[in-house]
């Protein structure tokens, strides 16, 4: 139940062409503390309920515990969340023997698109593809906890 994730910024829409599928995700956060993040996401046609422990030191580790539930029920728990809800689509690309997950955002996060890998190990070497840009995972404001209470939109207008 750890979750090793390292996070990136995308340098261009050139993974679109190399994704295996991609699924639309609405997701918020019934509570967005950093010691203890719980999320509810539907994320196709499935619903889940999502719980995440604080970060180590790299960012990289953390617990996480996950659980399907009725996409009916994130429906009705969707309106008891903080702040906005996040809008994004996944698209899922195998680069090497690695999945990649990058996010394009939409709504209050427009603009914004994130790259994920799961990893084994932190030292897990992976290969990198082109359009990998900077990595963020030591950068709190990439969180998806974050930027529902604090939308990306906000930070280009400063």
């Amino acid at each position: 139940m750890i979750e090793i994730e390292r996070k990136f910024l995308v340098l261009s829409n050139a993974f679109q062409k190399e994704a295996m599928g991609k699924n639309r995700i609405v997701q918020g956060y019934l509570s967005s503390d950093p010691e203890r993040t719980v999320r509810i996401r539907i994320k196709g046609n499935k619903g889940y309920l999502t719980v995440k422990g604080k970060g180590n030191s790299s960012g990289m580790s953390r617990l996480e515990w996950e659980k399907e539930i009725e996409t009916s029920e994130v429906e009705m728990l969707l309106p008891l969340c903080e702040q906005s809800i996040i809008e994004k689509v996944r698209y899922d690309i195998k680069v090497g023997k690695h999945l990649f997950e990058v996010d394009v955002f939409f709504g209050e996060n427009e603009g914004l698109i994130i790259a994920e890998i799961e990893l084994n190990s932190e030292t897990e070497a992976f290969e990198k593809p082109s359009w990998l840009g900077a990595e963020v995972t030591q950068d709190e404001r990439y969180y998806n906890a974050y930027l529902s209470n604090n939308p990306y939109k906000n930070w280009m207008e400063k």
